[in-house]
């Protein structure tokens, strides 16, 4: 039998699992098929790769020879894979687009059809700001855009390059019936009571909220994570108050308000491989994300009809303004 990088996976496994059992577990097969694989593994290799005990597996002497290597192996054909795929890539048209929810993905890919109408513009959507920033580090899309909570790091930072678009304050939804819906801006300790609802995510804007909630002298007595269709159902019923961005669209049957002191901040970022094929487009696809928010913003719940005089709707605007929390 010919050694192969899948077998050094599976002794990489087996060692930071600590026992087969465990690592059968993480590989998706069942124990007796994983231990038979290691036979033949170490058949090939010439000698026992771990010595089995009742508290686990330990490496050989043989095993820690192997695992050396394939901490060096694995890594590199990993790198040579991601720089085969931008490489192969480079020459290719259009854009490949990855965002979470939100309406900048959306205004983004509007704009690049308007101005590049001949492109391919193909999208990736994911709740995970990591999974879509590794897409990106491994030459699967071009350009991530995503966000983060007040002044938390992306993933792969060390690897991408990130451009703030803009910032939002985080403002919180109302059907348009509920006692408080008539203000114009409302302290978070006003809300102690409500029911919440956000979209998902694995970023630290759970956490985040939490603070602020705990800052304002109360706990959540009950947060529904789920898409943003069932976050404006809920809102819409009275269900829950909702969390949002300054740039949320007008929507029938729920208001939107900014919260005192703009407790929670949301930071749009626009991510690419410095080394991507795209790279050199970076300038103009960041124009025109940028151009996207402000679009966004002039269609968002505070410009919408019926929400309050113009002019407080101006106000509120003015003072995020000068806050710096849009731009």
């Amino acid at each position: 039998m010919d050694l192969e990088l899948r077998h050094l996976k599976t002794i990489r496994a087996i060692a930071d699992a600590g026992s087969l059992t465990r690592a059968a577990t993480a590989l998706g097969l069942a124990q007796p098929a994983l231990s038979a694989q290691l036979k033949r593994i170490e058949r090939a290799l010439g000698g026992m790769l771990f010595e089995r005990g009742r508290d686990g597996v330990r490496a050989t002497a043989l095993g820690d020879l192997v695992l050396e290597r394939a901490r060096v192996v694995l890594p590199a054909v990993c790198e040579l894979q991601e720089e085969a795929v931008r490489f192969a890539r480079d020459g290719a048209d259009g854009y490949r687009l990855g965002g979470t929810h939100g309406p900048l993905l959306g205004g983004l890919v509007d704009r690049l059809a308007r101005t590049e109408p001949e492109a391919a513009v193909t999208t990736y959507t994911s709740w995970s700001e990591r999974d879509i920033a590794r897409a990106v580090g491994a030459g699967r899309l071009d350009f991530a855009l995503l966000g983060v909570c007040g002044e938390s790091s992306p993933f792969d930072a060390d690897r991408l390059t990130w451009t703030e678009v803009a910032r939002d304050p985080v403002y919180v939804m109302l059907r348009t019936g509920h006692p408080l819906a008539c203000r114009a801006e409302l302290e978070l300790a006003e809300l102690a009571g409500e029911a919440w609802t956000d979209v998902p995510g694995d970023g630290c804007f759970g956490d985040c909220f939490a603070a602020a909630c705990v800052r304002a002298g109360f706990t959540p007595a009950r947060v529904y994570e789920t898409d943003t269709a069932s976050c404006v159902h809920l809102v819409q019923v009275g269900r829950a108050v909702g969390l949002c961005r300054a740039s949320f669209p007008a929507t029938p049957g729920l208001v939107t308000r900014p919260l005192a002191g703009a407790p929670l901040v949301w930071r749009h970022l626009l991510g690419w491989h410095p080394d991507g094929r795209a790279a050199g487009r970076a300038p103009a696809v960041l124009r025109h994300t940028r151009d996207a928010h402000t679009e966004a913003l002039a269609r968002s719940a505070w410009h919408s009809p019926g929400d309050g005089p113009v002019a407080a709707r101006d106000d509120r605007h003015d003072r995020a303004l000068a806050r710096g929390l849009v731009f």
